[in-house]
């Protein structure tokens, strides 16, 4: 009964979940095509009105409207996310391929880097990478890819090394296949639903890396649309009563990253069914 009341309620989640991800990517593809944002707009005498018909998340301390900037910067997260995760876990399932294949001293010298960057916080060193450019989308696209790789390669290079003592990569090995043909034929095939699952999962963690830069001053430069910004410069605003500023733009951080982690959570079930069934045990 109570694994049924389970399965029930995870269904009714992933259905949510896609569902109100699929509404808020909607919102950052067409909005912008229907509605241009002027992003240099000030209207003082509209400033920090409070929800109405007209403004259904109210305005700005500028008197912007927040519901269209909000949309804006949540199209600046999911690109900063999706292609962050991207290429982190291009790198990542390269690195860990590579130093699964190869063994030994390879094997442990690529996993010490790792470990070395791993020690690092990845807040400190991202805002490293940042700090050396411009502000924009791109630096911080580098800045979450070159901090977001480790975990990927570590995934990677423990299915690798699974996978090395399955019976037909022998065979393989067994019947003259060199190194580079049973990393791309074999290996690589086997280790992508993993990478797949680990760029989804990387998603929230880029939208949340890219709102904390932007909250600390190091994303994208001020007059931009973006959810970090929005809530760095709404903090006078809540401490005069004012909440909807903070509120409104930080949902769109929260929601679309928990809806990502649900369905990938999903996901990650789907490929391996034994773990649910261990965790009930």
């Amino acid at each position: 009964m109570a694994e049924t009341v389970w399965r029930t309620g995870r269904a009714t989640g992933v259905r949510v979940s896609a569902a109100l991800l699929a509404t808020v990517v909607a919102a950052a593809l067409l909005v912008p095509l229907a509605v241009p944002l002027d992003e240099q707009a000030v209207d003082l005498g509209a400033k920090l009105l409070p929800p109405s018909w007209s403004h259904p998340f109210g305005t700005d301390e500028v008197g912007r409207d927040l519901l269209l900037r909000c949309v804006y910067g949540l199209r600046v997260s999911l690109l900063v996310g999706v292609v962050a995760a991207l290429a982190a876990t291009v790198v990542g399932t390269a690195v860990g391929a590579l130093a699964g294949a190869l063994g030994g001293w390879a094997d442990r010298v690529v996993m010490r880097i790792v470990d070395l960057f791993s020690s690092v916080p990845h807040l400190l060193l991202g805002v490293f990478v940042v700090a050396m450019f411009r502000p924009g989308v791109w630096p911080v696209i580098a800045s979450v890819a070159l901090t977001h790789w480790l975990s990927t390669a570590r995934i990677v290079r423990a299915e690798v090394l699974s996978l090395r003592s399955r019976p037909y990569i022998d065979a393989a090995v067994s019947g003259g296949a060199s190194r580079r043909r049973v990393l791309v034929r074999h290996l690589l095939p086997g280790v992508l639903p993993q990478a797949g699952l680990a760029a989804v999962l990387m998603v929230p963690h880029a939208i949340w890396h890219e709102s904390a830069l932007s909250f600390l001053g190091l994303g994208l430069p001020a007059h931009r649309a973006s959810l970090g910004t929005m809530v760095q410069s709404a903090r006078g605003s809540l401490l005069a009563g004012d909440w909807w500023p903070t509120l409104f733009p930080g949902l769109f951080i929260i929601v679309p990253t928990l809806a990502i982690a649900v369905l990938a959570g999903a996901w990650r079930e789907r490929l391996n069914p034994r773990r649910r069934s261990e965790l009930t045990l």
